[in-house]
């Protein structure tokens, strides 16, 4: 059983095709890929902590409960900001992960990071970052963002994000195109 981390979906949200340069002519083939790109990495028992905006608020109860019967996976959801009428009715702002000796902090928006985590997960600014350092009370934050936008349209788990993370702290830098399964 993995754990895997993604945000952003958007399901059912045409406008995001466009704002954030997905490779789709049509909601429908955004959606399908998604799904495939999704179940291609999640097994049926692993666990999804899904950090927010799983579908557009005018997605339908009914498109929601489609999607979630589709999706692998047992999953987790923290509230994004268009979470609130897609009728998944979140509550869960955060979470901390225990992941070995490793706690994660997790979280929709970056600006909602907690100091006093060094990774601290997030989701919400889609293709603008991967990683994003900050220094706060003497030593480095560091916010990866796990939305669907920059890991090839996949969820990814904690030992992809520990790779990037390490890679960029050595100022690897890698194009993030969009993987069709």
């Amino acid at each position: 059983m993995k754990t895997w981390f993604t945000a952003d979906t958007h399901f059912d949200h045409g406008n995001i095709i466009k704002y954030c340069n997905r490779p789709f002519k049509t909601v429908k083939a955004m959606n399908d890929t998604l799904i495939r790109n999704w179940n291609s990495r999640v097994a049926e028992h692993d666990i999804v902590i899904f950090l927010g905006d799983f579908a557009f608020k005018k997605a339908g109860e009914d498109n929601v409960k489609k999607w979630l019967s589709l999706l692998h996976g047992h999953i987790t959801f923290l509230r994004g900001n268009h979470d609130g009428n897609n009728s998944l009715n979140t509550k869960t702002e955060y979470l901390v992960m225990h992941i070995g000796r490793r706690q994660i902090y997790c979280t929709h928006r970056p600006e909602d990071y907690n100091p006093f985590y060094d990774i601290n997960l997030v989701g919400h600014v889609h293709e603008k970052w991967r990683v994003k350092e900050l220094a706060d009370d003497f030593k480095p934050v560091y916010l990866v963002n796990v939305g669907v936008d920059v890991w090839q349209g996949c969820p990814t788990d904690i030992d992809e994000i520990l790779k990037t993370l390490a890679e960029w702290k050595r100022g690897v830098r890698k194009d993030y195109v969009w993987h069709h399964v």
